[in-house]
C-alpha cells in the first residue's frame, strides 16, 4: 500500500479545501429539502395582467403600435413580457421579467430588447390604493451610456394600463420620455 505524501503541499490551502467541501456536504441535504417559495398577493396582481395587449406607443410627437403577451411563469413567481412593435419605422422586440422580493418588499423587473446589449434594472412599490406602481433603475439611455430611469404603470381597469417613462437628465429632475396605453385584446 502506497503511502500519501504531504511533501510540498500547501497546508492551509488543504485544510481550507477540506473545509468547504464539509461546508457543502452538510449544506446540500437542506438546500434539497427546503420548501420552493410560493406565490404571494402580489405575484396575484402581476397574474392578473396575464393574455394579450395591444400597445400604443407615443415617444414625442410619433405613434407607433404593438403587442404585448403577459405570461406568469417559474412557480407562478415570475411574469413574462413579450413585446412585439415597431419604433421609427424598424421592427421592436423587447423582453421583461417582473416579480416581487419579499426581502426587499419592492417590486423588480428586469428589461431587454433589441435595441441595446445591456438591461434595464429597476425596483419600486405600489402607491396605497394599488393603482399605481412606481419603479426606478437603471439602464442604457438613449445615447447608449447608463441613465437612471423612473417609470410608472397606472391601472385604469382590468383591460387598461398606461406605462409611462421618465429620464433623469444631469439636473436631476425628471422629464417624461415616452409612454405605452395598453388594451387588453378580447
Amino acid at each position: 500500500m502506497k503511502s500519501i505524501s504531504l511533501r510540498g503541499t500547501n497546508i492551509p490551502h488543504l485544510f481550507r479545501a477540506l473545509a468547504l467541501i464539509g461546508a457543502l456536504a452538510l449544506a446540500t441535504p437542506a438546500l434539497v429539502a427546503q420548501e420552493p417559495p410560493r406565490p404571494g398577493p402580489e405575484h396575484q396582481k402581476l397574474k392578473e395582467l396575464e393574455g394579450t395587449w395591444d400597445a400604443l406607443v407615443k415617444m414625442g410627437s410619433d405613434e407607433s403600435k404593438g403587442v404585448v403577451t403577459y405570461k406568469m411563469d417559474l412557480g407562478g413567481l415570475w411574469l413574462v413580457s413579450d413585446f412585439v412593435g415597431e419604433f421609427g419605422g424598424m421592427k421592436f422586440v423587447g423582453k421583461g421579467l417582473n416579480g416581487y422580493d419579499p426581502v426587499k418588499k419592492k417590486h423588480v423587473g428586469v428589461w431587454v430588447d433589441c435595441f441595446s446589449t445591456s438591461p434595464m434594472i429597476a425596483e419600486g412599490t405600489f402607491d396605497k390604493e394599488g393603482k399605481v406602481i412606481t419603479m426606478t433603475g437603471e439602464g442604457p439611455g438613449p445615447d447608449g451610456k447608463p441613465a437612471k430611469f423612473r417609470m410608472t404603470t397606472e391601472y385604469k381597469d382590468q383591460d387598461s394600463h398606461v406605462w409611462t417613462m421618465f429620464a433623469t437628465g444631469p439636473d436631476g429632475a425628471d422629464g417624461p420620455m415616452m409612454s405605452i396605453t395598453y388594451k387588453r385584446r378580447k
